[in-house]
């Protein structure tokens, strides 16, 4: 493979995030928007039929298209840079993988660890559902899940890796896999829970709205694992040179 520098692919990572962010747009503005509108009008009704959208600064019909776009392309834009800089420590370090499946791994172990274990935790709450005086704590405890998934990844990446020379690759990775998810266990064992689901608030709809972000993250790393896997490849991989034609024996 071509010696490219981190800074072609920070930029390619940039423009797959790109491609990510506008395939979160869709999918939050397709099966996400209807749900938050629900939860909206059901948050109206408990407060007697005051029209929040009134008060905003905003309009709701600009939050649910500029606003939405804006922010999942920016959101894009920027786990792209990231997740390109974590690419490039992990090619060539976690198994003798390509450009492509290298992007695919790193993809996934950023879903897994950033979005999916913080989520089994500390699912995403609809309007109306959550206390108002108790965001800060709930902010700081999503994060500290966030950071603590990140670190026991890390920890699974490098304790497969140093087993792998006795155990071979398989049994090292299906060992640093159990470790990594008892880790998990025993953090969600210590961290305190958060139930502030309202008893009367339609279970249909918090788990509509649940799945629906959970779908958002994932039509984004996976948009992103692919896109960035073919732009680095082109990248790292140089072209086949072209035949040259042979001429016919006289």
């Amino acid at each position: 493979m071509n010696p490219v520098s981190p800074r072609v692919l920070l930029v390619r990572g940039m423009l797959a995030g790109l491609l990510a962010g506008v395939a979160a747009f869709l999918v939050a503005y397709l099966i996400g928007e209807s749900r938050v509108d629900a939860a909206i009008a059901l948050e109206e009704a408990a407060a007697g039929g005051h029209d929040h959208a009134e008060e905003a600064p905003v309009s709701r019909a600009l939050q649910a298209t500029a606003g939405l776009g804006t922010g999942t392309l920016l959101y894009g834009v920027a786990l792209g840079g990231i997740a390109a800089l974590v690419f490039c420590y992990a090619l060539g370090r976690i198994g003798r993988f390509g450009p492509k499946a290298t992007a695919a791994l790193v993809a996934g172990g950023l879903f897994v660890t950033v979005v999916l274990v913080p989520f089994l935790k500390y699912p995403s709450n609809p309007p109306a559902v959550g206390d108002p005086d108790t965001a800060t704590r709930r902010t700081v405890l999503f994060l500290l899940m966030i950071a603590l998934s990140m670190l026991l990844g890390a920890g699974a990446l490098i304790l497969g890796r140093r087993l792998a020379p006795g155990l071979g690759n398989w049994n090292a990775t299906v060992v640093a896999s159990l470790a990594f998810l008892a880790a998990v266990a025993v953090s969600y064992a210590f961290l305190p829970a958060v139930d502030e689901v309202p008893a009367d608030f339609p279970g249909t709809l918090l788990w509509q709205f649940r799945l629906a972000t959970l779908a958002i993250q994932a039509a984004m790393w996976t948009t992103f694992g692919l896109a960035f896997g073919f732009l680095a490849e082109r990248a790292l991989v140089p072209a086949a040179a072209p035949k040259e034609a042979v001429a016919p024996a006289s």
